[in-house]
């Protein structure tokens, strides 16, 4: 995968992938690198849900547990007990776990 097009990916893996099982079938990235795509993507998702939790027009669509199931693939289980306190729960680095 080109730097450009990683880079592209880190910022908004969907407008590079499909779909979250999309990252991990990619051959070009590593394995960290697919780590930090679906982080940003789970970022994203989380938001999203938020904002669909708030009223904003959209629909539910289960992308949040799929970007969470791929990512626990490469990483392990993922200790969502310890997430902070928001909305978002987004997940500390602490909570993936990189398995080698």
């Amino acid at each position: 995968m080109s730097e450009d097009r990683y880079r592209q990916a880190f910022s908004d893996p969907s407008n590079v992938f499909k779909t979250p099982e999309a990252v991990l079938d990619d051959a070009e990235l590593t394995r960290e690198q697919k780590i930090e795509v679906l982080r940003r993507w789970e970022y994203n998702a989380a938001e999203e849900d938020v904002a669909l939790e708030e009223g904003m027009p959209g629909d539910e669509t289960g992308l949040l547990r799929r970007i969470m199931v791929a990512l626990g693939t490469l990483t392990g289980p993922i200790d969502v007990d310890h997430t902070p306190p928001s909305k978002q729960h987004g997940l500390p680095r602490s909570s993936v776990k990189s398995r080698k």
